[in-house]
């Protein structure tokens, strides 16, 4: 039998791929900025303002708008600006369909799992959240709102149910901007409290009811909206 061994430094001249390009990373940074509440329906951005946001040339944003719009989570107008893609009520009625399975299952996995840091972590959301109502800053509730949730999800351990969550936040989070006028804000946050209070007991039946509520009633306004 032939010696199929390869010598070591056989491709030792071969350039190591970086574990994350560029546009990987501006990827990453479009994504926490449409999770976080940065991009609202209605409002275009150009290509090269992001670029020079980023500090980087139009290419690597242009390829990870690529990545976006494929997944339907932003459209690209005219080549030059990008936006949030309409939303249907079908598409609106399946993705509470599948968040409604998704989101309650990865809470549940959080329970005997998330620290008393975790849970303070949250605490500090849910307040920094109330006095964003009180404010009228809409932007710092979306983002204390992302932060809350993804920190029960990411408390469940599984990174495979973090991507998941991830792709439905990407494609209806931008439309919670819509939520402000109709007092979703203020309701959706005493789910929180409920939320909170079933992570630390361990009520499993309680934390269920309470996220899959949280996403009904996005969901009723939303529909309403659509109609």
């Amino acid at each position: 039998m032939p010696d199929t061994t390869v010598a070591r430094d056989e491709f030792a001249s071969i350039e190591k791929i970086p574990k994350e390009t560029l546009q990987d990373r501006v990827y990453r940074q479009l994504t926490d900025l449409i999770l976080s509440g940065e991009l609202a329906p209605g409002q275009l951005v150009t290509i090269q303002r992001l670029a020079d946001a980023f500090g980087t040339s139009a290419m690597p944003v242009r390829e990870a708008l690529k990545r976006l719009a494929s997944a339907n989570v932003l459209t690209v107008v005219s080549g030059r600006s990008i936006g949030i893609p309409p939303l249907t009520a079908e598409r609106l009625s399946d993705l509470r369909r599948v968040r409604r399975e998704i989101e309650p299952l990865a809470a549940e996995w959080a329970i005997g799992r998330i620290t008393p840091a975790q849970i303070a972590d949250l605490r500090s959301c849910l307040e920094g959240m109330n006095r964003a109502i009180a404010e009228d800053r809409i932007k710092a509730y979306l983002r204390g709102n992302k932060a809350f949730h993804f920190g029960i999800y990411t408390a469940a351990g599984s990174p495979v149910m973090d991507a998941i969550i991830e792709t439905l936040w990407l494609q209806i989070s931008p439309y919670f901007h819509l939520l402000y006028d109709s007092g979703n804000y203020l309701v959706s946050n005493k789910e929180h409290e409920v939320m909170l209070e079933a992570l630390e007991s361990g009520d499993k039946d309680a934390l269920r009811a309470s996220v899959q509520r949280d996403i009904d009633l996005a969901f009723d306004v939303l529909r309403d909206l659509l109609d």
